[in-house]
């Protein structure tokens, strides 16, 4: 006679509650666990996920999301409120949450900015008074300069070998006619 093993024959399986119990709990295990989001993406076909789909993707476009609620993203509420929170968050209700205003700058890189932009500036107003101040010294020496020579008084130059020499009157007229165009030019 040949023994008949239960577990081997197909036909012979009985199923009992216990194991019916077993097999529904493990089925609503294994779907609980699969992807909880369902979206259309970018280019037109659903997504599945356990996360959230991207923030480019609109609502509409969102099919079934976690908690059996369709169309609209979820809104995440904190377990415990934050100081200053609507009461209707403490309560466990959602609030509305009002998205932040997104001007496009950022508070800090606009504060660097401008930061920059007055250092820049005062470097340059610095280097402007530094040139005037210059000009103006230059101008006042180039004048008792012209003076000296108009004086009619013995001036004297060194040459190349370090020798005084003294002006003449075409020397003396060659320097006053080179110090007022300096003076034309740079005196205003």
């Amino acid at each position: 006679m040949q023994e008949r093993n239960q577990y081997t024959d197909p036909m012979e399986l009985k199923i009992t509650p216990k194991h019916l119990v077993l097999l529904i709990a493990g089925w609503t295990f294994a779907l609980s666990a699969a992807a909880q989001w369902q979206w259309i993406g970018k280019d037109g076909r659903k997504v599945f996920s356990d996360r959230p789909p991207p923030s480019d993707i609109q609502d509409k476009d969102i099919l079934k999301q976690p908690g059996g609620r369709r169309g609209a993203k979820a809104s995440v509420t904190a377990t415990e409120p934050a100081e200053g929170a609507p009461l209707a968050a403490v309560a466990g209700t959602p609030a509305k949450a009002t998205p932040p205003k997104i001007s496009g700058k950022d508070a800090e890189l606009q504060a660097k900015k401008k930061k920059l932009e007055e250092e820049e500036a005062a470097k340059k107003k610095t280097e402007e008074e530094k040139v005037a101040k210059a000009r103006a010294d230059s101008c006042e020496r180039v004048k008792k300069g012209l003076a000296s020579v108009n004086s009619g008084d013995r001036l004297s130059t060194l040459n190349a070998k370090g020798e005084r020499e003294f002006m003449d009157d075409s020397g003396r007229a060659a320097e006053s006619k080179r110090l007022q165009a300096i003076m034309d030019s740079d005196c205003k």
